[in-house]
């Protein structure tokens, strides 16, 4: 894989191309006009489905399922590393993702939509780099910068989109990320809260950390669809729960993206990808010689 600026020229702006990552609910690929399907292979292994190429808008997107079309991979087992590969080597220059989320704040209620700009990781089993030494497409060790994990300009879009949609969205949060596949208990809901964190998932770690090492402009849509289980006299989050606000409100994110794609595509992003390139090659030492 090279780290190349990926968008292509042409006289007017440089055209990109958009991966969306669906997560559980928000994974509907009708959103895509000419969809075609391609299963592809990475030195990880497998990404979680096939790709499904198609656009939006005149904008070419590869749309991926985080856990599979019928959902039948947890967390966990998520293969995040094939995942942002497989996407990187369809020359996505951008990553979008949706994700289901519990809140952790009583200003961000089931159904808002949060632009997540920070995270906390408490994953315990997962692969979170690309440079890990067994894989010889990629030399050395990415000590990579995390200070600002999602891409400034792409989350300013989703936020100026939702704005102009009218969608209750909260322009910042810290999205703590769990191992699950159980969720919190109520004491670590408790302590989550006091360490700053906003909303909590399962599936933000590694993913963001594989993006910034893949030099791409990444972001994403959480929507918050319960209150985890800090809040007294709320009832607890449960599977039945998730699903029902998801179905109720996936129509959100959906907008949002059928939006902010075609005005993504619309922009010039030559100097923030130079920039990511950049970082990522600053970023790799090296094996003596």
């Amino acid at each position: 894989m090279q780290l190349n600026v990926n968008c292509k020229k042409t006289n007017m702006y440089f055209l990109c191309k958009i991966g969306i990552i669906g997560g559980t609910g928000l994974d509907d690929p009708d959103i895509l006009e000419g969809r075609t399907e391609k299963y592809v292979d990475t030195p990880y292994g497998k990404p979680s489905d096939a790709l499904i190429l198609g656009k939006i808008k005149n904008v070419d997107c590869v749309l991926l399922a985080r856990h599979g079309r019928h959902h039948t991979i947890m967390p966990s087992n998520v293969n995040y590393r094939a995942n942002i590969w497989a996407l990187k080597e369809e020359n996505c220059s951008h990553v979008l993702v949706t994700t289901a989320c519990g809140s952790l704040r009583e200003e961000i209620q089931p159904g808002d939509l949060v632009i997540i700009d920070q995270f906390i990781d408490r994953t315990t089993k997962r692969h979170c780099t690309l440079y890990d030494g067994q894989h010889s497409t990629l030399s050395g060790v990415c000590h990579i910068p995390m200070a600002e994990p999602f891409c400034t300009k792409t989350r300013e879009v989703l936020i100026e989109t939702a704005k102009k949609l009218g969608l209750q969205c909260h322009s910042k949060g810290t999205m703590i990320t769990i191992e699950g596949p159980r969720f919190s208990s109520r004491a670590e809901s408790c302590v989550f809260r006091s360490w700053g964190a906003d909303v909590i998932n399962m599936t933000t770690v590694p993913e963001v950390i594989l993006a910034k090492e893949a030099g791409m402009s990444y972001a994403s849509i959480a929507m918050a669809t319960d209150y985890d289980c800090w809040k007294e006299h709320e009832e607890a989050v449960s599977v039945d729960k998730v699903l029902k606000t998801l179905k109720g409100n996936a129509n959100k994110a959906t907008s949002i993206l059928l939006s902010a794609i075609p005005q993504i595509g619309s922009m010039e992003w030559t100097s923030t990808l130079h920039t990511l390139k950049t970082t990522v090659q600053c970023s790799v030492i090296l094996p003596k010689q």
